[in-house]
């Protein structure tokens, strides 16, 4: 029952843009706009039903396993396109617009052009649809929240990869966060090729 209450209560903004006509409703957000390594990366899903056996939610409220559980059916359930933005673009553009590259590619990954689009946070995003910046919106739309998994777990999967050119970082743990060990790391190796250079405080150990 938890499950069913919490997607009906996960729905409001697609029922009700369903009620005003719009079908294909594109979801978007983003993972990784924090940390000081790896890409950021987008994902923008177009859910083709609402029902679903696992959890779909805020990617931040889910278990590594969780998500990767619910990763399988979202794919399988929905229209998603994801977006990679590396280090290098970051560090050139700067974070606000790499996020804002990256949602855009995913959203052209789509291979249909969405009714409308809703995204999280206070994203500016040029769409050929009307489109709607919803804050929290992980936590607040179903389509959101299967954006937010879909592209949680795409960026772990590439952290993991980098764990094995880069095993002395601990990415497969942390993700590229500053936490206490990577902070470790880094003073003890100095930056590695996917650090973020114009990050506090990597550029300053450089």
């Amino acid at each position: 029952m938890k499950k069913r209450s919490n997607t009906k209560a996960l729905l409001a903004h697609e029922k009700s843009l369903n009620n005003s006509g719009y079908r294909l409703i594109a979801g978007v957000d983003e993972a990784g706009r924090g940390p000081l390594a790896g890409p950021v990366v987008a994902a923008a899903v177009i859910l083709k039903t609402f029902r679903f056996n696992e959890r779909v939610d805020d990617s931040k409220k889910l278990s590594a396993n969780k998500r990767e559980k619910a990763f399988s059916e979202i794919i399988k359930k929905s229209i998603f396109g994801i977006g990679i933005v590396d280090e290098r673009t970051i560090d050139r553009i700067n974070i606000y617009q790499a996020t804002k590259k990256a949602m855009h590619e995913a959203l052209s990954k789509l291979g249909t052009t969405p009714d409308y689009v809703i995204v999280d946070g206070k994203m500016k995003l040029t769409t050929k649809c009307p489109i709607r910046c919803i804050p929290k919106g992980d936590s607040k739309s179903l389509s959101i929240a299967a954006a937010s998994i879909i592209a949680k777990v795409t960026r772990d999967r590439i952290m993991h990869e980098y764990d094995d050119i880069y095993p002395q970082y601990g990415f497969s743990r942390h993700k590229g966060y500053g936490t206490k060990a990577h902070m470790a790391a880094l003073r003890k190796y100095g930056p590695s090729q996917i650090h973020r250079k114009t990050f506090h405080p990597v550029n300053q150990l450089g």
